[in-house]
């Protein structure tokens, strides 16, 4: 049994969603406590218990204390089941969040998966769908994770009701290590302005604010107008940074209240911050792909744009499952540094199919 204090460093959701991952990967069950115990808020909210209740259906695992507003909870994996999953979050809890808990575990099965999914596609306090198409999921390509997600619906805050699916196919093994140490060369730069169910001019104001900002510091960015489909109001700008080794995205959302120059004007400088800085991942990528550096065979080498808490309670996550090695550097010039992890090579997880829990 792996004990898990959930008040450990930062980010008590993904402590839970890492956790989960492992468990079933590992075949070790898992017993988690505070679980976000430093929010004003504690315990299980819906998309946490989503990502619990979803763990479990793709193992036929068993959970004790998934409820809500909970701060303790137990789970015993199963064999990964893989197939067809439908989840609803049925508020606009971050489905992107609870992709991440299932594609590990899913890419890592002896067949291909695929994953239908209602909830919020861009709200606060986590990657965009457009993040995820775009940045995250050509990363671990690389290494050998095999996953197309598709956008069905745009989710916004408090609604929801967005939908994404995501074909996910068996992982080639062991994953290769990552290395990407210089960003290379800027190839492409383009800024993706989007609004759902509100005036047209709301989505040109923000995609001018964002390239004039941008050519202020002697860019030249290509821009797009997007209407997207959507049960809520809402609005985004979307900025993809594509260079020789590596890409990045940086985003805002629109709100009641907020200027769509202000949204423009934040995405780009999300932008402008990483740009000035050394590092190659930024800081989302970073917390994302270091779970799948430690399942790789060999070394993996990356430059981060920042070392924040997330990824240091990550880290510390993976190191309670896995026999993996790693060394965060800071650069001395900069809130950026290196990560350089030996790899632990793992093959597979626990056998596929159930294993009779309920």
């Amino acid at each position: 049994m792996i004990e898990i204090d959930g008040s450990h460093g930062e980010g008590g959701g993904q402590i839970l969603r890492t956790s989960l991952a492992l468990s079933i990967l590992t075949g070790k069950p898992v017993r988690l406590h505070h679980i976000r115990s430093r929010r004003k808020a504690p315990g299980l909210k819906p998309q946490h218990l989503l990502s619990a209740r979803a763990a479990a259906q793709i193992c036929g695992g068993r959970l004790v204390g998934a409820e809500l507003n909970s701060t303790e909870l137990r789970f015993d994996p199963g064999g990964v089941q893989p197939g067809r999953h439908v989840f609803d979050v049925g508020t606009a809890g971050s489905t992107g969040l609870i992709l991440q808990t299932l594609l590990t575990p899913l890419a890592f099965a002896e067949g291909p998966s695929r994953i239908r999914m209602k909830g919020g596609t861009h709200v606060p306090w986590s990657p965009p769908a457009d993040y995820l198409q775009e940045v995250f999921l050509p990363t671990v390509a690389r290494m050998g994770i095999h996953a197309k997600l598709n956008l069905h619906r745009a989710g916004f805050y408090p609604i929801g009701g967005g939908e994404i699916e995501t074909a996910v196919e068996p992982a080639s093994v062991p994953l290769k290590p990552l290395r990407i140490e210089e960003r290379g060369h800027l190839k492409t730069l383009r800024v993706i302005s989007a609004v759902a169910h509100l005036p047209l001019s709301i989505a040109e104001r923000q995609l001018s604010r964002a390239t004039n900002r941008l050519a202020e510091q002697g860019l030249a960015p290509q821009g797009e107008i997007r209407t997207v489909e959507s049960p809520g109001k809402g609005t985004y700008c979307f900025i993809l940074a594509e260079f020789e080794n590596v890409r990045a995205g940086f985003s805002a959302l629109g709100k009641i209240g907020k200027r769509a120059e202000q949204v423009g004007e934040e995405a780009a400088e999300n932008f402008l911050l990483y740009r000035n800085g050394r590092g190659a991942l930024d800081p989302h990528l970073a917390d994302q792909v270091v779970l799948y550096m430690a399942l790789a065979k060999g070394t993996s080498v990356a430059t981060v744009s920042e070392i924040t808490e997330h990824l240091k309670t990550n880290l510390w996550v993976i190191e309670q499952f896995l026999p993996m090695k790693f060394e965060l550097e800071k650069d001395p010039a900069g809130g950026g540094g290196t990560l350089r992890m030996a790899g632990t090579a793992f093959r597979s997880n626990v056998h596929s199919g159930a294993r009779g829990r309920s």
